[in-house]
């Protein structure tokens, strides 16, 4: 399974088209929370008409995994704490989502709502609890906030990540997290896009200016995580320990390349 993983387009509309552009060569999208921008000029009802209709149009081109994150939170529910009421439009899509698990090719989503009190916390403890128990190959969590304790999570010198996700990690053992939220950390010294927890993978891709965001790319069949930024590419192989620094991605593998690059490299001369 290939599949690339972004977050925190925040509206960034040229983001947005180029996701749509290279969805087609994945199996699987992630994009892992933060549609929507809470400090932008566009009213966020508007936003959200926006996003829903580019998620419409990935839906044609791939199979798309999305939950919500802090930014995209409208409505206060019967307990006065925040959601993201309008994720529902997300499922009448067809799209899985917050509070949802899809299996897709022996991988078991689990895709969590960002919580904003005790009883969201709740729920989403008992969603884990719930899929903890369903037979699969590999267990994915997308959750929008990174695990605190986790390079992932690494920001201006502290960890600003989620506790409660540490703990759920420590007790479930997910095969693979992913997140976003915590823009800088792939870009700090002592911040990363990868780590690992015990047995599970951690993964946030940050976020960059420009109209390609940063983005993930895992494929599960090769053992791969590659990571692609204006700062440069990494790879790590998800079949062995994690090691630091973080190898450089010197040339794209094989697998990725598209088909015409690969005929030329293996044409003679």
């Amino acid at each position: 399974m290939k599949c690339l993983v972004v977050s925190d387009l925040h509206y960034a509309l040229k983001q947005f088209d180029w996701v749509v552009a290279m969805a087609g060569a994945f199996d699987v999208l992630v994009v892992a929370g933060d549609h929507l921008d809470i400090s932008g000029h566009v009213d966020g009802r508007a936003q959200i008409v926006v996003v829903l209709n580019y998620l419409r149009r990935l839906k044609t081109r791939v199979q798309l995994v999305v939950s919500s994150g802090n930014h995209d939170l409208d409505v206060r529910d019967e307990n006065d704490e925040k959601m993201a009421r309008w994720m529902s439009r997300v499922r009448s899509l067809g799209v899985p989502t917050d509070g949802d698990a899809v299996e897709l090719q022996g991988n078991l989503f689990t895709i969590c709502p960002w919580w904003d009190g005790p009883k969201g916390r709740e729920r989403v403890a008992a969603q884990l609890a719930r899929d903890a128990m369903r037979e699969r190959k590999r267990w994915i969590w997308v959750y929008h906030a990174p695990p605190d304790g986790s390079a992932t999570s690494w920001y201006c010198g502290r960890w600003e990540g989620d506790d409660e996700l540490s703990r759920w990690i420590e007790e479930f053992a997910p095969d693979m997290v992913f997140s976003g939220h915590i823009h800088e950390s792939p870009f700090q010294k002592q911040g990363s896009w990868v780590d690992r927890l015990g047995k599970t993978w951690v993964f946030n891709p940050g976020r960059q200016i420009g109209p390609t965001p940063t983005h993930i790319i895992v494929d599960t069949d090769r053992q791969q995580a590659l990571w692609f930024s204006l700062a440069g590419a990494e790879v790590v192989q998800l079949d062995g320990p994690l090691t630091r620094p973080v190898a450089e991605l010197q040339e794209l593998p094989d697998w990725l390349k598209p088909s015409a690059d690969r005929d030329s490299d293996r044409s003679p001369g």
